[in-house]
């Protein structure tokens, strides 16, 4: 039996698939309002052909036009009845009602709305997914990473339990977006009194430096530093460099070696990402061809199967991650109460 699969299961790794399901426009274009079509839902069947057969339950996250989709509604609906899937939140602002604010790139970052406007359209999004699905989504993701100072009080207030919007070491600011480079790389309570998790996209560093990428990780999405190359220069050298999880443009090598390498480092959570359009062929930067259809699909079914088999991980949900850290505070709760 190998070293991996000897960890007691409180200290086993966890991975969960996070799927932002969206409807599809041009990332090169300027963000528009009738860009509402979401032909490339069926497609994630391509991806359950791995699903289902490791046993992982993706969450799918869905937005406005998602959610008011009757064939997508019907094809999630059904992933989701079959025990295949979890449904969530994701707001696009620009694509969801109420429509009062000029659309524009500040903007599609919703925590730079009116506060009263970005709880309107966290509630319609709600009761939306709520009215198509049956039951109301208690997981969210903002769009665009887009979480600001006011939204974690709405989503407590709407009964969310799990948000995963943070980018660790990742800052948005160039473009009027949340700064999370200071952000913890694991799940935290957002408000513990409320039980509002946050569960973060993996991102983090590799090399032979990657501790000292946390460090210092202000050279990375520092405008100054990317004009001197220094991010470009230090990952060349193969000294450090940040990564994330998700077959968007990072190789299944790369993916396992960024999980390694936090696995050392203590961390024992893992959340993949990535967006529903790229399961469609011209629609993502990332898939533009069926053969690089073909090669995301396998960069998936690599990953998993190399975290399964060779790291000794186990899959998850966010839901299960929620009950498993409630759990800890309630444990943590009772012994103080006893001592």
């Amino acid at each position: 039996m190998s070293e991996a699969r000897s960890w007691q299961r409180d200290d086993q790794p966890r991975l969960l698939v996070v799927v932002d399901t969206e409807e599809e426009f041009d990332w090169s274009q300027n963000f528009a309002r009738e860009n509402v079509a979401t032909s490339s839902i069926p497609a994630q069947a391509a991806a359950h052909q791995i699903y289902d057969r490791l046993g992982v339950v993706p969450t799918y996250i869905l937005d406005y036009p998602v959610a008011t989709d009757p064939r997508a509604v019907a094809f999630l609906g059904g992933l989701r009845d079959a025990g295949k899937a979890a449904i969530g939140a994701h707001l696009h602002p620009w694509v969801t009602p109420p429509h009062e604010e000029e659309v524009t790139t500040l903007n599609s970052y919703h925590c730079n709305l009116p506060p009263a406007l970005e709880r309107r359209k966290i509630e319609m999004l709600t009761e939306t997914i709520e009215d198509r699905f049956g039951a109301r989504p208690t997981i969210f993701k903002a769009g665009r990473h887009g979480f600001g100072p006011n939204t974690a009080r709405v989503l407590a207030d709407l009964g969310y339990r799990v948000d995963c919007s943070y980018v660790p070491f990742t800052s948005f600011a160039g473009d009027g977006g949340p700064d999370f480079r200071a952000a913890p790389d694991q799940p935290f309570w957002l408000d513990a009194r409320s039980r509002l998790l946050e569960i973060p996209t993996t991102a983090g560093f590799i090399g032979p430096a990657a501790a000292m990428g946390e460090q210092a990780a202000w050279l990375f999405d520092n405008r100054q530093a990317a004009r001197l190359r220094l991010p470009g220069i230090l990952g060349r050298s193969g000294l450090v460099a940040r990564s994330r999880l998700s077959p968007e443009g990072v190789s299944a090598e790369e993916q396992c070696r960024l999980i390694e390498t936090m696995v050392k480092r203590g961390r024992r959570s893992f959340n993949l990402v990535y967006h529903s359009p790229s399961l469609a062929p011209g629609h993502t930067p990332y898939v533009r061809t069926q053969a690089d259809l073909t090669r995301f699909l396998a960069t998936i079914e690599q990953v998993l199967t190399w975290f399964r088999d060779e790291l000794g991980g186990r899959f998850t949900t966010p839901d299960q991650v929620h009950r498993e850290m409630a759990d800890e505070l309630d444990t943590m709760a009772a012994t103080k109460i006893a001592a």
